[in-house]
């Protein structure tokens, strides 16, 4: 009997060794998600959803809308990414982010500051050409390697006139910030610093909570922290000036100062937050999310940077319409476990719209 036991352990014990071992050799590490979210890519400019390994039910929205594989930038993708392209592989979680500028046919982006609904009458005016777009990518491989969800965000991106004026204190454009990763997006973390899959994922989450809360400590944010949306610098030492009352003094740029300022209590509600993918070997976390600006807040206090107050409301600051903001944020999580620099892209959407995944 006891013969047979051991027999019949050692037949089981084989099996399992064996399933293990393909399960791990099914999984794709993080050279083959690179890979995939390539091949994936490749496919778009061809206009082949067959060229891409795409699960028979996939899940596919693009700009918050559920769409079908050949729709949407699939149709309209010109050219591959240029050097500005960020790749974001998990192993664990079996997901790829990728943040990058591509071209595809359609109307010039829309001038900064227009309305949803402007946005939507030139793309349906304009004559389509080829135009710049960055593009934020989330996929989901199932256990077959096959990618059962894709979701697509796009921004229309200017590439500035030749002939226009040199922007305030000759600060590069949203396009020139878009040609060519920062160095600190592309450097690898040394292996024996590197932070554990699960704690990166923590961290690039808490970057919803300090915006939400209006407090600067709750991300940990590194004194040499730049945010970049859409390629405008907008929080860190070179950027611009921000929303200011006339005469008053600046309020903090730094990543976590300017939150703790409390300048962003007009965001009230983020929505459909997913941060889904993490990479050790780069810190590098991205996640996606839906915010919502009814634009109808009271007035609040902003603190500036001298310690004064600024009084907020709609007639001196923000006077956009309501609208949404589905955004990608992409942050760099350093060797000292500080987040070093965000790279982040959204599009204006009409109030209270779906996410596309209700």
């Amino acid at each position: 009997m006891r013969s047979y036991r051991q027999s019949a352990f050692a037949v089981v014990l084989t099996l399992t060794l064996a399933v293990i071992s393909q399960v791990t050799q099914a999984a794709c590490d993080r050279a083959c998600l690179i890979d995939v979210t390539k091949s994936y890519l490749n496919a778009l400019v061809a206009h082949d959803p067959g060229a891409a390994p795409l699960a028979a039910n996939i899940k596919f929205v693009e700009n918050i809308k559920s769409m079908k594989p050949g729709e949407g930038l699939w149709q309209s993708a010109k050219s591959n990414p240029g050097k500005f392209a960020i790749y974001v592989p998990d192993e664990t979680t079996q997901s790829a982010g990728f943040l990058g500028m591509l071209t595809y046919m359609a109307a010039p982006a829309a001038p900064q500051g227009a309305s949803p609904e402007e946005r939507a009458k030139l793309a349906a005016s304009a004559e389509k050409t080829e135009q710049d777009v960055l593009v934020a990518l989330r996929l989901k491989l199932d256990d077959n390697g096959k990618i059962v969800e894709a979701e697509h965000l796009l921004a229309g991106i200017r590439k500035p006139d030749a002939n226009a004026p040199p922007a305030a204190g000759n600060r590069p454009s949203p396009w020139d910030n878009l040609q060519t990763p920062r160095a600190g997006l592309q450097a690898e973390v040394p292996a024996v610093k590197r932070m554990d899959h699960d704690r990166l994922i923590k961290i690039g989450a808490s970057y919803y909570d300090a915006l939400d809360d209006n407090d600067g400590t709750l991300m940990p944010f590194a004194p040499d922290c730049v945010r970049q949306e859409n390629g405008m610098v907008t929080a860190g030492a070179n950027a611009g000036p921000g929303p200011n009352s006339a005469g008053a003094a600046p309020i903090a740029r730094d990543c976590a100062g300017q939150l703790t300022s409390k300048v962003m209590t007009y965001i009230t509600s983020i929505e459909n937050r997913r941060v889904f993918a993490a990479d050790p070997q780069t810190g590098l976390v991205m996640g996606l999310s839906h915010f919502r600006h009814p634009m109808d807040f009271e007035p609040y206090e902003v603190t500036a940077s001298d310690g004064s107050k600024i009084m907020y409301t709609r007639e001196n600051q923000m006077k956009f319409a309501p609208f949404d903001l589905p955004a990608a944020h992409v942050y760099k999580i350093g060797a000292d476990g500080l987040v070093h620099e965000i790279e982040a892209m959204g599009f204006m959407a009409p109030y209270n719209s779906p996410t596309g995944w209700e």
